[in-house]
């Protein structure tokens, strides 16, 4: 019997673009997630974000009273960036500049990611992600025992350093450098899920990591200076505790880390796919990831190594990278301008709250964004499709950016004591901040889709530390720009103090241009 045509058979002709696959297929059933697998990965993720946001209540009243700053509040900002988030490179705090430390972490991250994950192509993820897990609880024990701003910093580059020189920044770098685990993780979830199921379990990387940000923040703030918090106590009046009064905290979200690292140690399998593809067709999964000409696999396929950087410089490689990029720079920098802007006083353009407020508040937000994430991403990204979704998250920067002049001139407008009810307008601002920033988190789960996407299977672990690499340099910057700039804005009165939220207004309206490079879809896999 002949076939016949959809204009014969009276149908509608199908729109055909350069995005129409040239043969229809059946859409293959789902593939179960690998709940045990997914589950350690997802363990390993949020012992990071405890102990990686925990520092954000009380990071700028350590700096405050450390070394660095002389008892100048305004210069809190400038060194507060480089130890809160993650420490990165030992040769910022060598330099005279103030970069902030939340760059420590990022740049040694930056460093190191990529070597880590192209390492697990070639000896698998399971020891990378030991590597990392026991990085993250060594940095985090030497960070609680810093007692100046030099220290932090060295204790995040060389272990060894931990028992010779108690400092924050070192503390930072540490973790930075033993740590290959984001890149690694998403790997591995890659290798474990195909096209059927990756949405799913990719969806539970920014859930968890919200989980974390949300709990981290609430052990941070309540844990902090035990001696002052739970006066009554004879262990916490032991001079120890005066005199390394945040370190509470800091054993706390180590221990978790280190009872991931024993379940990766005991449970996980590994997940490499040795078996790995000619470099031919290797090459073609990366150039056709956004296409939809079909390759052919009829021919034999040897086993070959990973490819080499160069050749995995494709578009899509570069497009879902860049776009990695941004969406890191800007949730990073909002990550650091939150506890800056809730600690500042009133006069100098903040809300003078105090560390437990300010764990309450991040905890809050946390739980907004898991929710957010774990109800509503998987509908949007069926409705919308993973490019618009991707979008609407990336046009969420630009809008907190303006929101946080405006919560301030509010704020001032009430620092008489005059207007009290205008304080609850004020939390009523900052509610809407968190859900956009919910909103903006949508993007990981979106991203995370193209990058995948975009790796050859015999190289998915170097693109992700490629990724991870770019990102990591983009973390680095972002909050040490961000908070040096808040400073300088309020020490030279550009437009108010309020001129390093037009820088940022700009910069994120030059995301969304590059957020509109991205294909319409995500393709298969191709072997």
């Amino acid at each position: 019997m002949a076939a016949v045509s959809p204009i014969e058979a009276g149908e509608a002709p199908v729109a055909v673009t350069e995005h129409t696959a040239l043969l229809a297929g059946t859409k293959p059933s789902r593939t179960p997630l690998p709940v045990k697998q997914l589950t350690i990965i997802m363990l390993i993720q949020i012992s990071e974000p405890l102990a990686s946001q925990s520092i954000y209540p009380y990071i700028n009243q350590l700096v405050g009273e450390l070394d660095i700053t002389g008892g100048d509040v305004k210069k809190v900002g400038y060194y507060a960036g480089m130890v809160s988030i993650r420490p990165t490179c030992l040769s910022l705090i060598l330099n005279a500049q103030p970069p902030t430390q939340e760059a420590l972490f990022f740049l040694t991250e930056a460093i190191s990611a990529l070597q880590w994950s192209r390492a697990s192509d070639r000896v698998g993820r399971k020891p990378i992600l030991l590597i990392g897990s026991f990085g993250t609880a060594l940095s985090i024990f030497a960070f609680g025992l810093s007692k100046t701003f030099l220290t932090l910093v060295i204790r995040q580059v060389n272990p060894i350093s931990d028992y010779l020189i108690l400092s924050a920044v070192g503390s930072r770098c540490l973790c930075g450098l033993l740590n290959g685990n984001i890149g690694v993780m998403k790997s591995a979830l890659g290798d474990m899920t195909d096209t059927t199921n990756r949405a799913e379990a990719f969806v539970f990387l920014p859930i968890v990591w919200a989980a974390g940000a949300s709990i981290g923040p609430l052990i941070g703030g309540s844990l902090a200076r035990p001696h002052d918090r739970f006066p009554n106590s004879e262990f916490f009046a032991l001079k120890f505790w005066l005199h390394y009064p945040y370190f509470l905290p800091c054993l706390a979200t180590g221990s978790f880390a280190l009872f991931a690292w024993f379940i990766v140690l005991l449970f996980f399998k590994e997940t490499v796919p040795w078996k790995t593809e000619k470099p031919e067709s290797a090459l073609s999964s990366a150039s056709s990831t956004f296409s939809s000409v079909p390759v052919d696999r009829s021919e034999p396929q040897q086993a070959v190594g990973p490819l080499s950087l160069r050749q995995l410089m494709t578009f899509p490689v570069l497009v879902s990278v860049s776009n990695y990029v941004c969406l890191g720079f800007f949730t990073v920098t909002y990550a650091a301008l939150i506890p800056l802007f809730c600690t500042m006083p009133i006069t100098l353009g903040g809300l003078g709250l105090d560390p437990p407020k300010i764990g309450i508040l991040l905890s809050i937000y946390g739980l907004a964004t898991g929710s957010f994430n774990l109800l509503f991403f998987a509908r949007i990204v069926r409705r919308l499709g993973e490019k618009k979704t991707f979008q609407l998250a990336m046009s969420m920067p630009a809008a907190i950016f303006v929101m946080f002049p405006v919560i301030s001139l509010i704020a001032r407008a009430t620092s008489a004591g005059e207007e009290h009810r205008l304080w609850w307008g004020i939390y009523v601002l900052l509610g809407c901040v968190g859900m956009l920033g919910a909103v903006m988190d949508l993007a990981f789960g979106a991203i995370f889709m193209f990058v995948t996407a975009c790796a050859p299977k015999s190289s998915r672990g170097t693109v992700n530390g490629l990724a991870q690499t770019t990102v990591s340099i983009s973390r680095a910057l972002g909050p040490a720009l961000v908070t040096s700039l808040f400073s300088f804005s309020l020490q030279m009165e550009l437009l108010g103090g309020y001129f390093v939220y037009l820088v940022f207004l700009l910069l994120s309206c030059g995301a969304m241009i590059l957020a509109a490079r991205l294909p319409e879809e995500v393709w298969d896999d191709i072997e």
